[in-house]
């Protein structure tokens, strides 16, 4: 794990795990179909990612009811991949898309599914405690235009700067 991992998680406040205010996060959520390998499309740039590319997340589920967290995005000018690990917990029930997430304890932030393809689980919009972090995230390397014209436009009515998206290179496929 990098330093600038460690530095975002520093700077966090336990009881960070929150929600901005006008914003809500997805009902009927489903966290079994939400496990698995997610590709970041776009991100609000933020310290703990500056310079990634090809940034994924994996999650799965924990005995004690928990979500393992695993980012990962390759640094381009280091040529190294970074990783964190962390895990997050359900802030009320199961089936609200809001969560905190720990990847250095007792420092806990919000990751909250504002968005999601319901039928599918191909795409999800994530935000944390406030408009400074958002993503798109997908289960393949791309997302189709007009779906992420839909996630643009949504965030941005909910008060997120959308004009400073980050959309995120990945590599040919096997990379």
């Amino acid at each position: 794990m990098r330093s600038r991992f460690l530095v975002f998680l520093i700077l966090l406040i336990p009881g960070c795990a929150g929600i901005p205010d006008g914003v809500e996060a997805v009902k009927n959520f489903d966290a079994e179909r939400y496990m698995g390998k997610w590709y970041e499309i776009a991100r609000l740039e933020n310290r703990f990612e500056e310079g990634l590319t090809r940034v994924t997340a994996f999650y799965r589920l924990r005995d004690d009811g928990g979500i393992d967290v695993i980012n990962r995005g390759y640094d381009w000018r280091e040529k190294t991949w970074e990783q964190a690990e962390g895990r997050g917990y359900f802030v009320g029930d199961r089936d609200v898309g809001q969560l905190k997430v720990t990847f250095f304890w007792p420092f806990y932030s919000g990751y909250n599914v504002i968005r999601l393809d319901h039928e599918n689980y191909l795409y999800a919009l994530v935000c944390g405690s406030d408009r400074s972090y958002l993503w798109i995230l997908a289960r393949k390397p791309f997302l189709e235009r007009g779906v992420i014209e839909e996630l643009v436009d949504y965030a941005t009515s909910r008060g997120f700067d959308t004009g400073e998206l980050l959309f995120i290179e990945h590599g040919p496929p096997g990379e």
